[in-house]
């Protein structure tokens, strides 16, 4: 599967954007995708030469898919790094198993669907407060919000790497929604790659390795955020307040 946790097997994915054709109704039929490619190009998802036009941006076969195969691998590299990965690979690619096929692997209940794109969770949060503490504790490095890739940015005034205390909780968000809060967000080597006008910076990861390494599932792994489930659903908008209970 395309993934850019090995960027040298699939370049410039970071750099592709991809968004609804028309803007999908509460209870509707999904719209078509249409995605940008790093070149300038674009196709929609429903196009009959989709396949054709991805195989030529990527130089290899591609076939988009609506849904995983189960048990599906990616290819993920480990950097040469230190309290990286608490099985000891450095600087090398191993095939993971992500989605429901990791927590089926470990006996666990899934918190994703079977056939499902997520890697473990369906939702990711962080809050300003971990962007300002890492760009506090490591000024020469740029934490943007979108190395991240988050679903909810909480705009919080605390000091810190506050969301580590939300573990367990349940995250309010506006008038319906409501977030458990379920495991610390571990990362890859991904927030570090270049996107637009942010450069490729390993200190990054390396960052949050020295500052914000925690416990997930018996190993510690460098974190920035939290995963989440939704108890509760509904419409999210800009500048919605949110709550903890």
């Amino acid at each position: 599967m395309a993934s850019a946790k090995h960027s040298k097997r699939w370049p410039n994915l970071l750099d592709c954007r991809a968004a609804f054709a028309e803007p999908p109704g509460p209870g509707d039929e999904l719209p078509p995708v249409r995605i940008e490619l790093a070149d300038g190009n674009s196709v929609l998802s429903d196009a009959a030469d989709v396949d054709a036009v991805l195989s030529r941006f990527f130089g290899r076969d591609v076939e988009l898919a609506r849904a995983a195969q189960n048990g599906y691998t990616i290819d993920q590299y480990h950097p040469d790094l230190e309290n990286y990965d608490p099985d000891g690979h450095r600087d090398e690619v191993v095939e993971a198993q992500l989605g429901a096929a990791f927590f089926n692997e470990r006996g666990l209940p899934s918190a994703v669907p079977e056939a499902s794109f997520f890697d473990l969770y369906p939702l990711s949060v962080l809050t300003t407060s971990t962007l300002d503490q890492l760009g506090n504790l490591e000024p020469q490095s740029r934490f943007d919000v979108r190395r991240f890739r988050m679903n909810v940015i909480v705009d919080t005034s605390e000091r810190g790497f506050v969301e580590n205390g939300w573990l367990g909780r349940t995250l309010a968000i506006g008038d319906d929604v409501q977030l458990a809060v379920s495991l610390p967000d571990p990362r890859c080597c991904m927030p570090g790659l270049p996107q637009e006008d942010l450069p490729r910076d390993p200190e990054v990861l390396k960052a949050l390795a020295r500052h914000n390494r925690i416990d997930v599932a018996g190993a510690l792994y460098p974190c920035a955020g939290v995963s989440a489930v939704a108890e509760t659903t509904g419409t999210v908008r800009k500048e919605d307040s949110v709550s903890l209970a």
